[in-house]
């Protein structure tokens, strides 16, 4: 039996983004309550591990927020899985390109409020409210999901997350997913619709390699996946404790300590107002980077 095609109208690609969104919505309520147990365990370097076993990698030379460098860790455990994981795309001629691991709760703050990225999400909300401004408070809401705005939810914060992009050893294409990183799309779910068969393709197969050796997808974003916390006991029906939340990392002794309040926003309210009136505000030909 054919498939139906998939309708590719405006209607049709904002009501499947509400719809994403609203689970999105719905796993950030379970991630706010599950258990954690955090035991305090180290961080360890991906490039250091990738020298040692002498495996193919490359990693981000962006920072976050324009001025904070991006910190290439995991915690100690998860890192032998990874580099298991690197090497197995080395064999099938691929390069893991890591785009982001742990980020502090001051990188996660800095990158909430980071125009390119705030403008992403606003330009999101807009189209997704036909046009119109929404209220502050659904903003708000979509960049929990978005952008972790809350240390609870926020894989990156508990150092088990991990960003990545993958290219060709032979000649160093992307490996392409539909998208380039970070694209705020309703192609960004991992299972889009709006994607083309060969990059469906390619998102199950890195997909596969990942979850194989413990690293779940999140669905809401095609390029990250996590091992360990809140998400992925949630994401596999784990009800145990999970073992990593979001911790303070010294990394002069490479002691963790766990975030005491986690659920206290990282950009309370008044802060994404004060966000939303600087974007909408950028006026027209002055070459201002924002909404307009």
């Amino acid at each position: 039996m054919n498939k139906s095609p998939i309708d590719l109208s405006d209607a049709a690609r904002r009501a499947y983004w509400t719809e994403q969104m609203e689970l999105g919505s719905a796993l950030v309520e379970e991630l706010i309550a599950f258990p954690v147990e955090e035991g305090g365990e180290s961080l360890a370097s991906l490039r250091e591990a990738a020298a040692v076993t002498k495996v193919e990698m490359l990693f981000s030379g962006t920072k976050i927020a324009g001025e904070l460098e991006r910190v290439f860790y995991l915690r100690r455990s998860l890192v032998h899985d990874f580099m298991t994981i690197a090497r197995e795309m080395n064999q099938r001629g691929w390069i893991l390109k890591i785009e982001d691991g742990f980020r502090s709760l001051e990188m996660q703050s800095s990158l909430v409020r980071k125009p390119a990225v705030f403008d992403a999400v606003l330009k999101k909300c807009l189209w997704e409210n036909g046009g119109s401004l929404p209220s502050a408070e659904m903003i708000f809401r979509r960049a929990l999901i978005m952008v972790a705005n809350i240390p609870k939810i926020g894989t990156h914060m508990s150092g088990s997350a991990i960003d990545i992009s993958v290219f060709h050893r032979v000649d160093g294409r992307e490996v392409w997913r539909g998208n380039p990183y970070l694209d705020v799309s309703e192609s960004t779910p991992m299972n889009s619709p709006y994607l083309s068969v060969s990059a469906r393709e390619n998102r199950r197969a890195i997909t596969a390699v990942m979850e194989k050796h413990g690293f779940v997808h999140f669905p809401f974003e095609f390029w990250h996946y996590n091992q360990g916390d809140a998400l992925a006991h949630i994401l596999t029906n784990n009800p145990a404790p999970c073992r990593y939340g979001a911790v303070n990392w010294n990394p002069g002794t490479n002691e963790v300590t766990a975030v005491v309040d986690t659920l206290t926003p990282l950009n309370p309210l008044p802060v994404i107002q004060i966000e939303i009136a600087a974007a909408m505000a950028c006026p027209v030909g002055t070459g201002c980077l924002r909404i307009f």
